[in-house]
């Protein structure tokens, strides 16, 4: 399935889950409030962030009440300063309530992902490595938060198991080596990148004599991933993966390989404070 028809089904599928875990059969404190009265609402960010998740909060609330508009005052991927107002809303006051959890929910998660990825992409400023993403996503959120690692500035290292070969030590130890691995990666899907993840020398070098498209350097330590940039010479692109955080960022990249991945891009983010508050209140006629 092509990524953007996947990711415009995700956006459905995610804003039907979040309303339906939330909302349920309805909500009941909304209820106190009359269904004619109507409300403009302001959603803003209370710390420095890079904004995500703009269609699924589009989604949410166009599945709650058409009647409700937004007004966006900045895109996916831009950044916000702390105390600044990014959205406006129009519409029914039960229907505002009502949407506003699982919106925020949404949004301060994808903005964290893309929050962190742009941090990191901007220590990596001038050395021309880029930064990619791994599978250890939020439950259930895989193709969003792939999505916010691009709206960071990131790349998405592989969607899931089924758009590129990723050969780890359990998949060489059962198919009795990495020049196994490798031709039998060939013959299943030729058009499909082929890497193997390495950890010693003796390793990398097979993965070269076999072909490999790309080679994931696993916790090398400085000084060998220079090594394995002079011994591999540009006949595969080279990845350092492992003791990835901002504190070492900048010192891999500068070893010479190609690309760093790291899973703090997506399982150790820390939610975007946000907040929604309604700024008026009439009687609709």
């Amino acid at each position: 399935m092509h990524y953007h028809h996947a990711l415009a089904e995700e956006i459905r599928d995610a804003a039907a889950r979040l309303l339906a875990e939330d909302v349920g059969p309805g909500d009941i404190t909304a209820e106190l409030i009359p269904a004619q009265q109507w409300a403009k609402a302001r959603v803003l960010t209370r710390e420095a962030c890079v904004l995500c998740g703009v269609a699924w909060v589009d989604e949410i609330f166009r599945r709650l009440d058409a009647r409700v508009s937004l007004t966006w005052h900045a895109a996916d991927g831009d950044r916000l300063a702390a105390d600044s107002v990014f959205l406006e809303l129009e519409g029914p006051a039960r229907v505002l309530l009502t949407g506003e959890r699982a919106a925020l929910n949404l949004l301060q998660t994808l903005s964290a992902t893309a929050t962190r990825t742009r941090h990191y992409v901007d220590l990596l400023q001038g050395t021309g490595v880029r930064l990619l993403d791994t599978r250890k996503t939020l439950p259930g959120l895989r193709l969003a938060q792939k999505y916010a690692v691009t709206c960071g500035g990131g790349h998405n290292h592989r969607i899931g198991l089924y758009d590129a070969f990723l050969i780890k030590e359990n998949h060489i130890a059962a198919c009795g080596g990495i020049a196994a691995a490798v031709r039998e990666a060939r013959d299943i899907a030729s058009d499909l990148p082929v890497e193997v993840e390495v950890e010693t020398f003796d390793e990398l070098d097979q993965a070269l004599a076999a072909g490999a498209d790309i080679v994931m350097l696993d916790n090398f330590g400085l000084d060998d991933l220079r090594e394995a940039v002079t011994r591999t010479a540009g006949r595969a692109t080279l990845e350092a993966s492992g003791n990835v955080d901002e504190t070492t960022l900048r010192a891999i990249a500068e070893t010479g390989v190609d690309c760093i991945s790291s899973g703090a891009l997506t399982k150790g983010v820390e939610a975007i404070d946000l907040s929604m508050r309604l700024t008026e209140t009439w009687e609709a006629r």
